[in-house]
Order: structure tokens, then sequence, then C-alpha cells
């Protein structure tokens, strides 16, 4: 629940602010719809910057008080982690929060931004936005907006419906929560394209032309949901072959431990390697989605391959703060002598 907190808060607040900041520009630059969608672009700029700075700066504040927290403790002290002897214990907890969490929350708040703009200036300069259609200018935002409600749909499987009732059922528990909110996505998607689309329409297309600017692509409304569920689908493989390398139920991380046993020097090796392996399924998927999507509906196909990527962002979000939060809950009962009972059971979530 906590981690929805923060997943659902995150997209809603993203989604409500871009609309009012549409309405306001509307307002003030009346019927000229190009010039609207080209000024909004500043918003995704916007979340690029802040997520620069709550990324990159709480990141590094992160892994500096973790690791200095532990080596104060473990190499000059010999005192556990997490133990309240130690000072350091504050800033790594507090590290938890500005990296993993703000920090997180900031780096996909930016990527939601930019796609979302993305697509709403290459609509705004096609025939959607020339044609002052705005239930189709609006697609993009339907589509993130969709996401939400699946996202407290399949919340309340984890958290009411069937909630895990050993530590065991957590990691299937939250997987099925991806899995589920993809599944239910997918004929969303299909519903807005078919519903806010109109059946064909124009989009300009960099010319192969000499002296001709642009050429035109005709694009059906079906041609938008196939590429929302390249991205959809395409970030369910990403999010699961991302579970098969970090999880300790699986072959990989087991491998990593089993390489300590030669020494630091052979962990590390095998670790890098491991990292440079688990990138080359995300590679592929990203670059058949971007192709499908080109060769669809060109440029505004691979934003709305982005959006799709992005739909499930509430449960993904919640997913990935539920860690640090665990974490930090870890570090309290540790610091609180909640003993081995308390402590076994936190550590484990």
């Amino acid at each position: 629940r906590s981690g929805a907190v923060m997943g659902f808060l995150l997209a809603g607040l993203g989604l409500l602010n871009l609309f009012i900041a549409i309405i306001i520009f509307l307002k003030a630059y009346g019927d000229d719809w190009k010039g609207v969608f080209e000024a909004i672009t500043g918003y995704g700029l916007g979340g690029s910057s802040i997520a620069l700075f709550g990324r990159v700066g709480g990141g590094i504040y992160t892994k500096a008080a973790d690791v200095g927290a532990d080596l104060v403790g473990k190499v000059e002290k010999d005192i556990p982690e997490d133990d309240p002897r130690n000072p350091a214990v504050i800033a790594d907890n507090v590290g938890d929060n500005v990296g993993d969490i703000a920090g997180m929350g900031a780096d996909l708040f930016g990527s939601f931004a930019e796609s979302t703009c993305a697509a709403l200036v290459i609509a705004g300069v096609s025939e959607l936005g020339s044609s002052h259609n705005w239930n189709a200018m609006m697609f993009p935002l339907m589509v993130s907006a969709s996401g939400i409600l699946v996202c407290i749909l399949t919340t309340l499987i984890a958290t009411d419906l069937k909630p895990a009732k050993q530590i065991s059922e957590i990691e299937h528990t939250l997987k099925m929560q991806l899995i589920i909110s993809t599944i239910i996505m997918t004929p969303v998607a299909l519903g807005l394209a078919l519903l806010s689309l109109p059946q064909t329409f124009n989009l300009p297309m960099p010319s192969h032309t000499a002296g001709q600017e642009y050429d035109y692509k005709t694009v059906k409304n079906w041609y938008m949901f196939v590429c929302v569920a390249c991205g959809l689908w395409g970030g369910l493989a990403i999010g699961l072959q991302t579970e098969y390398f970090t999880s300790n139920r699986y072959k990989p991380v087991q491998d990593v431990a089993d390489a300590c046993r030669t020494g630091p020097a052979t962990d590390i090796i095998f670790g890098l390697a491991l990292g440079y392996k688990s990138c080359i399924i995300p590679c592929f998927v990203i670059a058949i989605a971007i192709y499908i999507s080109n060769s669809l509906a060109g440029m505004l196909g691979i934003a709305c391959a982005a959006l799709g990527m992005l739909a499930t962002l509430s449960t993904g979000l919640a997913i990935d703060a539920y860690g640090p939060i665990s974490d930090n809950a870890g570090g309290i009962a540790e610091m609180a002598g909640m003993g081995e009972w308390g402590l076994g059971h936190v550590r484990a979530f």
C-alpha cells in the first residue's frame, strides 16, 4: 500500500498538471494548436531537469551514505548493519528516501512527461491538430489515465482480493500485478484507439523527394493501438527478464553468490559480465518496438510505444518503491531492537 501511494500520486499528479497546462496554454494561444503543443514541450523539459538532479544527486547520496555507514560500522567498529550505535545509519535510511524514492520518482516523472509531450507535439502538426480534433489529440493522456484506473484494479487484487499470506508469496504477487495490469490494459488501449481516433488520418513524414519538405503517411486508428501494445508488452518482457537477473530464486544471482567463494575479484568480474548480459534482451525488445511503431505511424508511433511502456507506471512504481520502504523498515526494526523474529520478517520483505 505504501508503494502504491507513491505510484498513483506521481502518475495522477503528473497527468493532472499536464492537462491543466494544456488548458491554460489553449486560453493563451487560442486556435493556434500547433503553437500550444510546441509550447507544452517545456513541461517535459522541466520533468527532465528535476529528474537529473533528483536521480543523479539523490543516487550518489544514497550510495555514499550506504557504503559509508557499512564501512564505518563493519570494518572500523565491528558492529552489525543498521546498529543504533552507528549514527551513519540515519544517513543510510535517509538516503533510501532521497535516491530510491524521490530520485526514482523524479526519473520516471521525467520519462512520463517527455513521452507524453512528444506524442502531443507530433500529433499537433498532423491532421489531428490542424482539424482541431480534441478527442484525438487527448489520446496520449487517455492512455495514461486509463492506465491509472487499470492499476487501481490490479492493486486491489494484491491488497484485498488475493493478498500474499506468506513471505514466499510476496514476489509472485508483485509479479502477477504487473502481468494482470498489462493484460487488462491491452483491450482498453484498443478501445481508446478505435473510439477517440478517426478511422484514418494523415501524418507528415520527412520527404525523400528533392524539393519537397514532407510526404504524408496515412495512419489507421488501429495502427496506434499496435504501437501502444508494442510498448506495453515490451515493457512487461523487460520487467520479467529483469526479475530473472536480479531475484535470488533464479540462477544468475545464485551464480554470482557462488562466485564469491573464490574471492572478491571473481565476484566483481562475474557480476559485471552478468550485468552486460542482462542488457541484451531489453536492447532487442526496444529495437523491435521502435521498428514496428515507426513502420506503422512514424515518430508518433514511437512516442505512443513509449507511452505504452509507461501505461502501467503506477503498478511498476509501487513495486519499485516497495523495496526501499521495506529496507527502511528493516533499519528501524534493527535500531529499535525488535529482536530476531521481527527483524527476520522485515528483512524477508
